[in-house]
This record gives C-alpha cells, structure tokens and sequence, in this order.
C-alpha cells in the first residue's frame, strides 16, 4: 500500500517512523506547507517524493492512502479534499472538530465508496481484545465502575492553547477516556456531567466528565495539559478489578482479586505484544478495510466515531 503523509510535524513523524518499518506499507509522499521541510523529512525517513504543498500530494497518482496529520481544526477540510481527488484517509482524532463536521466527512467517504477511518489508535490495539477478553470472562464479575485519566504536559504547544486551531482537553487527550469507558460499557448512558477549567487563551485545559448508565453504573474521567498524570483506567467488578497502565497506550493489564484481608490479590498481569509504535495497528486495519472495498474500519466505524463527536457535543456545551 502506498501512503502519503499531510502535514510533517510531531505525530507526522511518529507515523513515518512506524511504516518505514512495515513490511507491506511504502513511504511514497511527504506534503509540508515548506517545501525545505517535506523535502528534510523525506530524506529521514526514505519517502520518495516530497511536495511543497497539500494538493500537490492529493494529485499524486500512486497515492493510495493519505494520512492526515495536521491541526483538528483542518482534518475536516483536507480530508474532503482528500476524498474528492480520489484517496482513501486515515485521519487523526478526533475526525473533526464537531458532529456535524463529522457526518459531513464520513457520509462523503461513503458516497466515493473511499475508506476513511479516524486514526484512536487504542481501538485497533491488541489490548482493545485483550481488555474486552477478559471482561467476557468474568473473571471480576459484573463491572460497576470505571475511572481513567489521562494528562500531559504540553500547555506550553502552540497547538493545544490557540482557539482558532482546536486546542483544548477535549479534543486532544479527553477523547480518550471517553473512548475507553464507550469500549468497557457502551453508549447507552442516561447523562453526561462536565466540568472544566479555562486558560487566558480561551481553551479548557483540566476537565472532570461522569457518566452516568441506566443501570447505575459510572465512569468518573479527568483530563488535563498541565502535567502528566499516570495515565491509568480502573475497571472495577463485583469480584474484582482490571488495572489498565496508560489508557493511550497500553503497556501491561492486571487483574487483582477483591480479597478485603489483607487487601486485593493479584491474579494474573498481561503485557500486551511488542509493537512498533502502536501506529501500526491502525494502518494494517486501513489496509484490510481497502483490500475488502470497506469505506469503514470494522475496528472503528463511522457510527463509533459520530457517537463520540455527539459526546464531545454534550460536554463542549457544559463548558460555555
């Protein structure tokens, strides 16, 4: 499959770093708004043509697949374009920076019968089974609750403080936890409660989100670019819990009993596959869905995404 990469700041260069290593993946084009800088992150990372422009990569016939990779407040746009010069997408979360930005890009894709997936990665990681394998066990019971966090330091990014390009918690580090606890217990919830705090520039910066479940059941979620947090979601059942470490990525799964004295056991610790980067997963599922003629990844379908936006929706609106 031959990719193409718009945009070539950091996480541009975490994907070029991952498909240079995949076997069945070329580096065929690099487009940077410079023609000097697409050309220095070619020569990197062995893409064969760099391009001094986005349309200059969207008219390139062996582009098959194009990865966007530039500020959210963009994805809506160049993925458009994308789709209307005939390529299929892999775009970074979140897909768009609203619902209604969403459903315009995904019933576009559908319409060209051109794949177009929303890069969260956790969705397409081995640990997604693993983590659900385990629940379906019932090795913990039914779950009652779940909290995660997920923090960075990175106010100081241009990116996450300025309005005008999308910046905030929400979008960036938020969508995370709202994904993992729509992988643990769904999207039938009765409410969504948020609270956040604002920087000078206008963006929220730390927020809390709970939900609520018909059935009495929680997910009680923090986010914030202030600093770094441990990252961690808890999974708690009638018989126990599953600790998840970095809910962005994740590095091992415990299971821990719920033994009162002297206190939680642990059953079993999985550490889940070596990867390259953990972007790999996505592409490989990028490559499925084209290969079966899928405008959708089965792992993250355009229904999964627009239900994340409504979310993203209902909290946005508890901010103003």
């Amino acid at each position: 499959m031959k990719m193409g990469i718009i945009g070539a700041g950091g996480i541009a260069r975490v994907m070029a770093g991952t498909i240079s290593k995949m076997d069945d993946v070329e580096c065929t084009a690099i487009a940077a708004r410079d023609l000097e800088r697409a050309q220095t992150f070619a020569e990197e990372f062995g893409f064969d043509r760099a391009y001094g422009s986005y349309d200059e990569l969207l008219a390139d016939p062996d582009v098959e697949l194009v990865y966007i990779a530039i500020p959210h407040s963009h994805h809506c746009e160049w993925t458009i374009n994308a789709l209307n010069a005939g390529k299929h997408v892999l775009c970074e979360k979140p897909l768009a920076v609203n619902e209604e930005q969403s459903r315009q890009m995904t019933e576009l894709a559908e319409e060209k019968g051109l794949l177009l997936a929303e890069a969260m990665w956790t969705r397409y990681m081995p640990s997604r089974q693993i983590i659900s394998d385990l629940i379906n066990s019932g090795i913990i019971g039914e779950i009652m609750s779940i909290t995660a966090n997920l923090g960075y330091k990175i106010d100081m990014n241009e990116r996450i403080v300025r309005p005008e390009l999308a910046g905030g918690s929400l979008l960036d580090l938020t969508v995370y936890p709202l994904n993992f606890a729509s992988m643990i217990l769904g999207d039938g919830f009765d409410s969504i409660d948020a609270v956040c705090s604002m920087t000078e520039t206008g963006v929220d910066a730390q927020n809390n989100v709970t939900i609520r479940y018909p059935d009495g059941k929680f997910a009680a979620l923090y986010t914030t670019i202030y600093t770094l947090t441990d990252r961690r979601g808890m999974i708690y059942g009638r018989n126990g819990m599953i600790e998840v470490q970095n809910i962005n990525n994740p590095e091992y799964i415990r299971v821990w009993s719920d033994l009162r004295d002297p206190g939680p056991a642990l059953v079993k610790e999985i550490k889940v596959p070596e990867q390259i980067t953990g972007y790999e997963y996505e592409v490989e599922a990028c490559a499925r869905a084209i290969k079966d003629g899928l405008t959708e990844c089965p792992e993250m379908p355009h229904a999964q995404t627009l239900e994340i936006m409504r979310q993203v929706e209902i909290i946005r609106k508890q901010f103003s």
